[in-house]
């Protein structure tokens, strides 16, 4: 039993390091274009008015609320679109941890539509921005592997 398990576990965990990281890139990408997409169309995206608020309040009122939109929406559909080519990835990983900041920012901008209870109770917005958390930890991990690295199965055959 034990050979069995072995043999599966061979199996899965070489599929998992050979296939992880491009789902991972995938996956990210493909949310990053779904949210940003929504942001094209006005009322559509959830996070339109929280973003709109953080942009205008970082850029001191210069640019307007539709434009400051329209460019969210295209930086985070082209991050997805890079993603998902794998081209550019440490330009990309820039790109979204650049961005990963602005949607960070509203904790500290706007705690009350964050928080019903700080620093444990999370609104729904909240909740969208901390989710965040686990976007930039998977950009780490791909970024990792921007070089060439490698997630392997059976690390004592690099080691030797």
């Amino acid at each position: 039993m034990k050979i069995l398990f072995d043999y599966i576990d061979r199996v899965l965990t070489g599929l998992m390091a050979r296939y992880g990281i491009s789902l991972l890139r995938y996956s990210i990408g493909l949310i990053f274009i779904w949210f940003g997409a929504l942001k094209f169309v006005p009322g559509l995206s959830p996070a339109q008015e929280l973003a709109t608020s953080t942009i205008d309040l970082l850029t001191f009122g210069v640019i307007p609320l539709q434009t400051s939109l329209i460019m969210l929406a295209t930086l985070e559909v082209g991050i997805g679109l890079l993603l998902i080519s794998g081209r550019w990835l440490r330009l990309t990983i820039l790109l979204l941890m650049f961005q990963m900041v602005g949607t960070m920012t509203p904790v500290v901008l706007f705690p009350e539509l964050v928080f019903t209870s700080f620093p444990y109770g999370l609104t729904m917005e909240g909740q969208y921005i901390f989710k965040n958390f686990v976007v930039i930890s998977a950009a780490l991990v791909i970024g990792a592997t921007a070089r060439g690295g490698l997630l392997v199965n059976e690390p004592e055959r690099v080691l030797a």
